[in-house]
């Protein structure tokens, strides 16, 4: 009764789900996701919300995959409950991506959560993630350099991604298998100490917790607690400080989303001086994060950017105009910084502006960002007849674009142009090439790298991000249900 009184607390606690709420169970076989089968099953049956299916992804990575995924649809049956069974071989995804196999192998699943909540007409995924997870998870980022962002760890719920068992310890769901004769399965990867998260498991907190602490793990997990409580927050006053980061072209002044020119970012500095300096760094931050391309930004990355401002920095008195001339540009991971008159500003390095390709998954609801392109694409359902008629009339041609939510196919992405890319304008009876509609639309060479395509799972362009929509996704009865889509600056 203790493991499914935890659930339940958890589940009220963050608002994971109600008694409306239809779950899909993402299902490896392992201790973790087979206890959170049965504990989930166990609140449907008393009424709390609704087990729409389990799905399992195979990533044929490990000898053991075929075993494990026939256990998963043989304990579907036990339990009673349709299962969705995928594979892929994110091996090979890695490869033809030239992506890790760990990036590779979380873009996979993430899309498969995707077709799964579709296929089960579900609102959201259950992960298996338990409190010894959220403990590594802290003390890997503590370890490798991470501010309150990283350190908040795992969330509770991430989008449509919930997970009910945060507050669940690993050997209490083992235990509560045990006594119910639950069978599951075991990863052999998890004694590799190679991978770093089994070294910190197998070595690191048993000797935490045998020297200096028995409750690490819980001390830990706290920690994360108060980490995502402080980022949320902090994330927050950047807006109600103005230090929002701004996508500008110097030149012109601020152009439209959708037709800007990526590579240069602007921070007001003024807005930072005034700032408390915690608000200051993570404005700078997360700046420099979204200018270095995925490359990695230290504390004194941050700190040399806040002394070429000339403001405080580690709360000491204002430097930079003796020790670096302000108005020089400093080399950062993948970027340039510097001080022109009363804003910070950052420019991607033309290395990085033609490093390739991209293209990012996009739930629904959910957004991406998107450093190549310094913009965010989000996705929001809308009911059907919800202000359609008013909506409608957005052809997609600004920063928002409403499209039929049952006109695409498999989960969207959001990617940039390829060479031969298609799509039918509105009002054209044919379908015409990308670059010839920039072209008639007098959209500049050098911007058009800029313009995000929101894309479904058959690479058909639904939206050519501020310019318009694609005629197969127009919403023609107000009886349809749509999707919003938008657009701003990062």
């Amino acid at each position: 009764m203790q493991m499914i009184a935890t659930v339940r607390h958890t589940i009220r606690r963050h608002n994971l789900a109600s008694i409306r709420t239809r779950v899909v169970v993402a299902l490896s076989g392992g201790t973790d996701s087979v206890a959170l089968a049965y504990l989930l099953r166990e609140l449907e049956m008393a009424g709390e919300l609704t087990v729409a299916g389990l799905a399992h992804f195979n990533h044929q990575l490990r000898a053991e995959a075929e075993r494990d995924e026939h256990f998963c649809a043989s304990l579907a049956e036990t339990i009673g409950l349709p299962v969705l069974v995928e594979r892929e071989d994110v091996r090979l995804r890695a490869e033809r991506d030239r992506r890790s196999i760990e990036d590779a192998a979380h873009a996979a699943r993430h899309e498969f959560f995707e077709r799964a909540l579709a296929h089960f007409d579900a609102d959201s995924v259950a992960l298996g993630h338990t409190r010894d997870d959220q403990a590594e998870t802290f003390l890997l980022r503590l370890l490798r350099g991470a501010g309150p962002k990283g350190l908040a760890a795992m969330h509770p719920r991430r989008g449509r991604i919930i997970r009910p068992l945060l507050e669940c310890r690993r050997s209490h769901l083992a235990v509560y298998l045990d006594e119910r004769r639950i069978p599951h399965v075991e990863d052999e990867t998890n004694s590799d100490v190679g991978i770093p998260r089994n070294r910190v498991r197998a070595e690191l907190l048993p000797l935490l917790e045998a020297r200096f602490n028995p409750a690490i793990v819980d001390v830990l997990a706290d920690q994360a607690e108060l980490a995502r409580a402080e980022w949320l927050w902090m994330d927050e006053q950047l807006t109600t400080h103005n230090l929002e980061l701004k996508t500008e072209n110097l030149e012109r002044g601020t152009l439209e989303p959708g037709t800007l020119e990526p590579g240069t970012w602007t921070l007001d500095i003024p807005a930072l001086q005034h700032a408390p300096l915690a608000l200051r760094r993570l404005a700078v931050w997360k700046a420099m994060t979204l200018a270095a391309g995925g490359r990695p930004v230290s504390f004194r990355h941050v700190d040399d950017v806040i002394q070429v401002m000339g403001l405080p920095r580690a709360g000491g008195p204002a430097a930079g105009a003796a020790s670096r001339p302000a108005d020089k540009s400093i080399d950062m991971p993948g970027h340039s910084v510097e001080r022109v008159g009363s804003r910070l500003v950052l420019r991607e390095k033309a290395a990085a502006k033609t490093a390739g390709l991209y293209r990012y998954q996009l739930s629904v609801p959910g957004e991406v960002r998107l450093p190549e392109a310094g913009c965010i694409v989000s996705a929001e359902p809308a009911a059907a007849g919800t202000g359609v008629e008013a909506l409608r009339a957005i052809a997609g041609n600004r920063a928002a674009a409403v499209v039929r939510r049952d006109a695409w196919r498999g989960p969207l992405a959001v990617r940039n142009r390829r060479p031969g890319d298609r799509f039918r304008p509105l009002g054209l009876d044919g379908q015409k090439k990308l670059q010839d509609f920039f072209v008639d639309r007098k959209v500049a060479r050098h911007e058009r790298d800029g313009v995000p395509l929101v894309v479904d799972e058959s690479d058909r362009i639904v939206w050519v991000a501020g310019h318009g929509i694609d005629e197969a996704f127009r919403v023609t009865d107000t009886s349809q249900a749509v999707v919003i889509l938008k657009l701003r600056p990062a």
